[in-house]
């Protein structure tokens, strides 16, 4: 029988975590009790270094439920690392392991058809919005501009997806084998391929707190994803470079033209063709180089992208009660 895991990021979600638990926990016993999985899945929650009681009602919550694990990195590492490493840790038990954030507002029911995707032989199911009814205009024009900003930079990303997707044992050992520090989960998961499938769900609102991921953020996952997964920017300084090299030619032969008819006073020429030719050729330059400096950036930050100080994924000694 399959052993499910929840892999659910945590950063100051205290307001939201004993909701969140009791939801989880009727999906996950709804799950066992129909035999789709087996009694030694868990929902395992990954502090991300928070600074309020996010961990302490993690323990709590362990010590009362025994389908609840935790792990605590040991300093807070941003989202994706964190929902790396529960990914990482998850996978040494589990058969398959789904990612969600901990507010719930992904469709929680959408797991029953991204399993039985799982069952018909797919290795990684996305979790896909159908509707943005619940964005406001703003949101949802820069959300879907995000995603096609991406796609444009050459980031292969799927389209209104973000973390909320199934990935088998097999999938995430192949996963493991991607040694990128600088991680953008969402455009490093296609590349992985094997058998994918999607499934449409629509987006909640957030039961409290506040998002983890305002225009600044997503702003910042943007450029991170671009500048993790495609060299383009440094393509368009070159394209820049000879570009603006090209208009130092037309220039030179223009400045050339009115020197001879003399219609320029004397240093005019000498010093626009320097400023310009020079100028030009200082950017063609940068963008050779930057290509090159681009592929050893990619390739060469190999720093540790977490530590996890604290799992608990041991059988509780209480009964579960209610929350």
């Amino acid at each position: 029988m399959t052993t499910l895991y929840l892999a659910v990021p945590c950063y100051n979600e205290e307001e939201v975590l004993y909701d969140t638990t009791e939801k989880l926990l009727l999906k996950m016993e709804s799950l066992i009790h129909s035999g789709k999985i087996s009694h030694n899945s868990r929902i395992l929650y990954i502090d991300d270094g928070s600074k309020d009681k996010t961990w302490q009602i993690i323990c709590d919550l362990h010590a009362r439920f025994h389908l609840v694990a935790g792990c605590k990195l040991s300093r807070n590492r941003g989202h994706q690392n964190a929902l790396y490493g529960g990914l990482m840790t998850a996978k040494e038990h589990a058969d398959v392991v789904i990612s969600i954030d901990a507010d719930l507002q992904d469709d929680i029911d959408a797991i029953d058809r991204m399993l039985e995707q799982y069952e018909a032989g797919y290795d990684i199911v996305y979790g896909v919005r159908s509707k943005r009814r619940t964005d406001t205009f703003f949101k949802r024009v820069t959300a879907e501009g995000f995603y096609k900003f991406l796609k444009f930079m050459g980031a292969e990303v799927v389209f209104n997806h973000a973390d909320y997707r199934l990935m088998s044992k097999r999938a995430l050992d192949a996963f493991a084998e991607y040694k990128e520090v600088n991680l953008f989960l969402r455009g490093l998961v296609p590349m992985i391929g094997f058998k994918t499938a999607t499934v449409a769900y629509e987006r909640r609102e957030r039961l409290a707190g506040k998002s983890k991921y305002p225009l600044k953020k997503m702003l910042s996952l943007a450029w991170e994803g671009v500048t993790s997964l495609s060299i383009k920017p440094i393509r368009f300084v070159t394209i820049l470079g000879a570009l603006v090299f090209a208009v130092s030619i037309i220039l030179l032969i223009y400045s050339l033209f009115s020197h001879f008819w003399g219609n320029t006073v004397p240093g005019w020429t000498s010093l626009a063709v320097s400023i310009w030719a020079i100028g030009g050729l200082q950017l063609l330059a940068i963008g050779i180089i930057g290509e090159y400096l681009g592929k050893v950036y990619m390739e060469t930050k190999q720093r540790p992208r977490y530590f996890i100080e604290t799992f608990l994924n041991h059988e509780p000694k209480t009964e579960d009660r209610s929350l």
